[in-house]
């Protein structure tokens, strides 16, 4: 059997509820992973309460949310060669699909994992899955080297990793953020950091060749302020009226669109070879137990979290 959280129906994180299911089965491609940590982001809240990918998964029973995970081979299907039972694996599990990962056991495509470095933990590593590619994944492709980079949110789960891989990548990583974490983001590699309850970010930010928007909203509107011509704006779907801001940031040849994360094995490797050499590394700021799943809900909806919450198996 595998302990399994299910939704049953939108709405708040008591509708979360902790059933035992079958271990689920694999097909030739796929791996089954026990779950030793697995990590929660926003949209994981915004799907529970009915947004983002809820309409998409409530048809496919039974719902069990989450995406982030880390843990040990079980079992490899027949088609499996990368993967034997006992290697410790981490990823990002079928998004933006199904991913069915807050529950013990987890079939996962086999091209969707990468190696656990043996010397980062498993709560490290199921943090840095979403948030991590996320990250990666939008910036690899925009961010060169000199590049002046401006990360929103840049504690949050997504912020802390752009930050550091801005830096990898060798642009120069500016973050806003609020007073309490001016100094964990300059912690993490940021030239430099603006505290958004002193002044509005617009009046002190120019000329950058890139924003990295997780808000979306009038933030977003106020990006294309300090973005230099001809640079880029990427944000999350948000429900944003993309349109009209894409219409505004072409006046100046300022590309402006959304991207959602992808799962991919190979970018998953990336990461996973940055965590080994410490060139990036996870900020857990709680673990809490699996039996915690509703309080640990509760706590990312408050939308304070520094870094990441991750969930450990009892």
């Amino acid at each position: 059997m595998s302990k399994t959280y299910v939704l049953h129906e939108a709405g708040s994180p008591e509708q979360l509820q902790l059933v035992n299911l079958e271990k689920p089965t694999i097909g030739d491609h796929d791996v089954l992973v026990k779950t030793v940590a697995l990590s929660i982001n926003p949209v994981d809240i915004k799907t529970r309460s009915g947004k983002a990918f809820y309409t998409k998964l409530k048809t496919d029973e039974p719902l069990i949310l989450g995406w982030d995970i880390s843990g040990t081979v079980e079992a490899v299907g027949k088609a499996v060669s990368e993967w034997k039972p006992g290697d410790e694996v981490f990823g990002m599990v079928n998004f933006p699909g199904h991913g069915n990962a807050y529950a013990e056991y987890v079939s996962v495509p086999a091209n969707q994992l990468a190696l656990k470095p043996a010397n980062v933990s498993h709560e490290t590593a199921a943090a840095a899955t979403l948030a991590a590619l996320t990250a990666y994944q939008f910036l690899k492709d925009n961010v060169k080297k000199d590049d002046k980079v401006l990360i929103h949110a840049a504690s949050g789960g997504v912020g802390h990793y752009a930050i550091q891989i801005a830096k990898i990548l060798g642009a120069k990583a500016v973050g806003t953020t609020s007073t309490r974490n001016i100094d964990f983001v300059k912690s993490i590699g940021a030239d430099e950091v603006i505290d958004y309850t002193q002044q509005p970010f617009e009046t002190v930010a120019h000329d950058f060749d890139f924003v990295l928007d997780a808000l979306s909203g009038e933030t977003l509107q106020r990006s294309i302020q300090v973005v230099k011509n001809g640079g880029t704006i990427i944000t999350m779907p948000s429900g944003a009226d993309l349109e009209a801001l894409s219409a505004e940031a072409s006046k100046r040849d300022i590309k402006l669109f959304n991207q959602l994360v992808q799962s991919n094995g190979a970018d998953m490797k990336q990461i996973a070879a940055w965590l080994e050499t410490g060139q990036l590394q996870s900020t857990v700021s709680k673990v809490f137990p699996f039996a915690e799943m509703i309080q640990a809900h509760h706590e990312v909806e408050t939308g304070r979290t520094r870094g990441k919450i991750v969930i450990k198996m009892d």
